[in-house]
């Protein structure tokens, strides 16, 4: 297992158990520079997506024709997290011109204070279906950022469908400063 993303790495591009045809193992490469590696994260392709979603047991509402799309959303979703961290990281362009992503982790059951807030103010309507933990390099320091995922269903099917939250983690004073700045 990397430690970078919590993925194998030597990921399975075959088939899963009853699984009735092939899908795509190819995979894209993303605009998120990976710290220490002068290169670019790469996706999933839509074969370890589908693998994936049958090991954790979630596949039960998908199918492989699904798999093509639903890799698209989520390669869409990072890239717009990236660009939402990018905007944080502006507030230390002095100190690192070029930031980097070293690692993640999905935390799906795991929400953060924000978004246990956010539900209780919605009475229980408004909750998110993922939260993921992105560790940047800021010229050789990490900081955090927690994301939390939403999908509108009243938006299901446009470009607003999705809402992220995406902030430094409250891990330093230096983060909870920004959160105070944006």
């Amino acid at each position: 297992i990397d430690p970078r993303n919590n993925m194998p790495t030597n990921p399975r591009q075959h088939m899963a158990p009853g699984q009735r045809r092939p899908i795509s193992t190819d995979r894209q490469r993303s605009t998120i520079p990976k710290s220490g590696a002068g290169s670019t994260w790469v996706y999933p392709s839509p074969q370890m997506f589908y693998n994936s979603l049958v090991r954790k047991g979630k596949a039960d509402d998908c199918t492989e024709d699904d798999m093509a799309s639903v890799v698209a959303v989520h390669n869409g979703m990072n890239e717009d997290t990236w660009r939402r961290v990018l905007t944080w990281e502006r507030l230390h362009r002095d100190e690192c011109a070029n930031p980097m992503l070293l690692r993640f982790r999905g935390r799906p059951d795991d929400w953060s204070p924000l978004a246990y807030a956010r539900y209780l103010l919605s009475a229980g309507k408004d909750k998110p279906f993922d939260r993921h933990d992105w560790w940047i390099d800021r010229n050789g320091r990490q900081v955090r950022y927690v994301i939390d995922y939403y999908f509108d269903e009243a938006k299901a099917g446009t470009p607003g469908q999705f809402d992220l939250v995406v902030r430094p983690a409250a891990d330093s004073a230096e983060s909870v400063l920004d959160r105070v700045k944006m």
